[in-house]
């Protein structure tokens, strides 16, 4: 009986193109970052909800108790709490974590020698920071409930407008947020954050809405120019219901949208240009 040869079979070898391998390293870095902020879930709370918190009971709960404020005050405040969460969470996500990759930690590199564009690695930073802020913006409704109960009214008839807004905020904010991260040294972020966010937070129509304004023309106009008001009063208009069968008036829903996705597209275009010079040099 002869005996048989043995026979080796050699491991066959798959080679991915290179718009796969592409999509292959672009949701390995996603699951990766997902991972990373699951395990920092508690910093990542105590960060984001920290500041809406105070602004809900001090402006919302205290003011309104001691008679600082009027009683419908809390309902116009909520949209602006959560549209200022929503932006500056995604904005922070981008640009502290690019300020400091770029600067002294480089883990930028470890993504940059991927099978990956250049492009699509800044793609991902505001996906992972629009996210959050998503996530940040939505904890801010079960927060308002529990701090401002009776004051805590939000109208329903406009969810899927109001969902659809909170991921353009969101969008807009990291965007925004790896604009500045690439352009700021890591040295002179607080500086810039000193500069950038304080006249953005007050100049944004957080706590009281644009038509209230009408006797201060030269500030309401000045307000026109920051995307946090867009976005807050885009909120009030999806958020706020109706009083005694009148709606509260706000900047009109058309220019809200083109406002905010023309800071979307500068931002972004801007942000990738400035993003590809950084690390490339």
């Amino acid at each position: 009986m002869s005996a048989m040869a043995p026979t080796t079979e050699r491991p066959t070898t798959r080679y991915l193109g290179p718009i796969q391998a592409s999509a292959t390293a672009f949701l390995a870095i996603i699951r990766r970052d997902l991972l990373v902020t699951r395990r920092q879930a508690i910093p990542f709370l105590l960060q984001t909800l920290l500041q809406p918190l105070f602004y809900l009971f001090v402006f919302g709960k205290v003011l309104s108790s001691i008679g600082a404020t009027g009683g419908g005050f809390s309902v116009v405040l909520l949209p602006g709490v959560v549209a200022i969460t929503t932006f500056l969470t995604a904005f922070q996500a981008t640009a502290i974590d690019l300020a400091r990759d770029l600067s002294f930690t480089l883990e930028i590199e470890d993504r940059l020698l991927g099978p990956i564009p250049v492009t699509l690695v800044a793609v991902e930073k505001i996906l992972l920071a629009a996210m959050r802020g998503l996530l940040a913006g939505a904890l801010i409704f079960p927060l308002g409930y529990w701090i401002l109960g009776d004051g805590y009214q939000v109208r329903t008839d406009r969810l899927v407008f109001l969902i659809g807004l909170l991921i353009l905020v969101a969008f807009v904010g990291a965007a925004f947020g790896v604009l500045l991260g690439t352009l700021a040294p890591v040295q002179q972020l607080p500086l810039v954050f000193a500069l950038v966010l304080t006249p953005l937070i007050f100049t944004g129509c957080v706590f009281y809405p644009w038509s209230a304004l009408e006797n201060i023309k030269w500030f309401q106009t000045l307000t026109l120019f920051n995307p946090l008001t867009y976005a807050s009063e885009g909120l009030r208009y999806a958020m706020v219901p109706s009083i005694g069968g009148h709606e509260l008036p706000t900047l009109d829903i058309t220019w809200i949208l083109l406002a905010l996705g023309a800071a979307l597209i500068a931002c972004l275009i801007g942000g990738v240009i400035f993003f590809r010079r950084r690390v490339t040099t």
